[in-house]
């Protein structure tokens, strides 16, 4: 059952990415770049970035990093915490 539900959430991610690719790769080609282009384009995004996308991508990858280092040292101090205690 568990690993069904896994299944699921690779094909449906795939899936979005695949309809992403191909919506980016379209829009592309209507802008009227030549194939290569739209296709380095659309399977190379941050060599599109602009600066403020590549600030905006730099902050949410902090802002994730930090979530997990503060998980971390939660559970760090819990565990110093419990053997104090016992």
């Amino acid at each position: 059952m568990k690993g069904e539900k896994i299944m699921k959430i690779i094909v449906i991610t795939l899936a979005v990415f695949a309809v992403l690719i191909g919506c980016s790769f379209g829009i592309d080609l209507m802008l009227g770049f030549e194939m290569k282009t739209a296709w380095r384009n659309a399977t190379s995004p941050f060599r599109v970035m602009e600066v403020a996308e590549y600030f905006v991508f730099v902050f949410l990858i902090a802002i994730y990093l930090l979530k997990k280092l503060f998980e971390l040292t939660k559970k760090w101090i819990v565990r110093k915490l419990s053997k104090i205690l016992e």
